[in-house]
């Protein structure tokens, strides 16, 4: 089996399965088409299908034109049938792994794709999961449920786990030129993970196991919570101390070794790295180990959208205004710059606490024309022109995402009052406070 699923791979006639159709999902599916597969898209969201099989983007920072070249030249096809598995020779599982209200892991989006192909899965095959999880979900979640069909895995079937290092609007790495983690349930599973993603990306790394490729992930993302949780720190200390912290990491990243920049901001956003260290912090209790330091940092920056707040009440009680009853203007509601990702962006956070302490809210981010529906919060609310007129009638002007299409010169000079939490202003400014 093995041995005609390599071949397959390498004359690229095999069919690949990508299930989720999202920020990962897609830019998967324009790499395996462009290097000549076939890919067969599943979603549940049948009005993305309809969107892809017209040559339409649903995603702002990946265009159209790839996609209706990979539909002009018949290599996708998309479907919400699951029994269609079988037609597939690589199944890459591309969904959620979000916390659950207990900030758990809700395996759920994992396991439900999982049952779905399950009856449909075939010899030959190999399945790909790439969702941030905690080490041991390929071994413990996937690899059971395949030998209770009788499945052969290294055998019949080959599993791995390769995790996603997608990271949108980013202008110099994408999926091809990403180097690439992979794990193998067994070698012979590893041998065939590196035969498939080494068609599509520019380096594959191989590891032991799936569970060091699952640590892998993990690693990487807490590398990142940790640090932005002490550059947070670090703003509340130099704020409270009268520095400016920007200017101190600018003077900083002047040592051309052991020090790498973080940058403070009002939260952490997007899927990983505020959820991606729970998932760590749970399994880790499994073995009787607090993850002090992890948690820690989770504190700090789960606290930042309050710090903010404070910072706004602030500025306006030093104008004789309360935050109760004033005009506030969130600009940038994406979790980060130059996308449409709204996964847990603390904009979000902020303009809920705002508005339960009585501040009218408004929006503006040229990405979200229309505030989408979340699980934990909706506002029905559309996003506000910027100009100078609209900017005046606004008590505060709150930079929370600093897109880099926004006339930032023309706020400064039109806002009564700006809370930057983004540092887009250096210098002093009389109507800029820096958050």
């Amino acid at each position: 089996m093995k041995q005609q699923l390599l071949s397959k791979i390498e004359q690229k006639s095999a069919v690949i399965g990508i299930i989720g159709l999202g920020y990962v999902g897609l830019p998967l599916l324009l790499s395996f088409s462009k290097s000549g597969y076939r890919v067969l898209g599943f979603d549940t969201d049948q009005q993305k299908l309809d969107k892809l099989a017209a040559g339409r983007s649903y995603l702002k920072h990946i265009p159209a034109e790839p996609i209706a070249a990979t539909v002009a030249a018949g290599l996708f096809d998309g479907t919400t049938d699951f029994s269609r598995a079988s037609e597939a020779d690589a199944l890459i599982i591309c969904v959620p792994t979000p916390l659950n209200n207990n900030r758990e892991p809700d395996m759920k989006f994992i396991i439900n794709s999982m049952e779905a192909i399950l009856p449909y899965l075939r010899p030959g095959q190999v399945i790909s999961l790439e969702s941030t999880t905690y080490p041991g979900t390929t071994e413990e979640v996937l690899l059971p449920r395949l030998q209770s069909k009788g499945i052969k895995v290294g055998k019949d079937l080959f599993l791995v786990y390769s995790p996603e290092r997608e990271d949108p609007g980013n202008k110099f790495y994408s999926t091809s030129n990403t180097p690439k983690v992979c794990g193998g349930t067994t070698p012979d599973c590893l041998e065939v993970g590196v035969a498939l993603y080494g068609k599509v990306v520019s380096r594959v790394v191989p590891v032991s196991c799936t569970r060091t490729a699952e640590m892998s992930k993990l690693l990487e993302n807490i590398h990142r919570a940790v640090n932005i949780g002490l550059v947070n720190e670090l703003k509340i200390v130099c704020d409270t101390m009268g520095i400016e912290i920007l200017e101190v990491i600018d003077a900083a990243s002047t040592k051309p070794f052991g020090f790498t920049p973080y940058y403070p901001g009002p939260g952490l956003g997007g899927h990983c790295i505020p959820i991606d260290p729970f998932y760590l912090t749970w399994k880790a209790r499994e073995y009787g180990i607090c993850t002090r330091f992890i948690e820690l940092a989770g504190e700090v920056n789960t606290a930042m959208p309050d710090w903010v707040i404070g910072k706004v009440m602030d500025a306006l009680n030093d104008r004789g205004k309360a935050l109760k009853g004033a005009r506030v203007l969130v600009l940038g509601i994406a979790y980060k710059k130059n996308v449409d990702d709204m996964r847990e962006s603390p904009s979000v956070t902020l303009m809920d606490k705002l508005i339960k302490k009585g501040a009218h809210v408004d929006y503006s981010d040229s990405y979200v024309p229309v505030f989408p529906k979340m699980r934990a919060f909706h506002f029905d609310l559309s996003s506000v022109e910027i100009n100078e007129h609209n900017l005046t009638g606004y008590d505060c002007v709150l930079i929370a995402t600093n897109h880099d299409d926004c006339d930032y010169e023309m706020i400064r000079e039109h806002a009564r009052l700006i809370v930057d939490t983004r540092g887009v202003y250096r210098g002093c400014y009389p109507n800029v406070v820096q958050a």
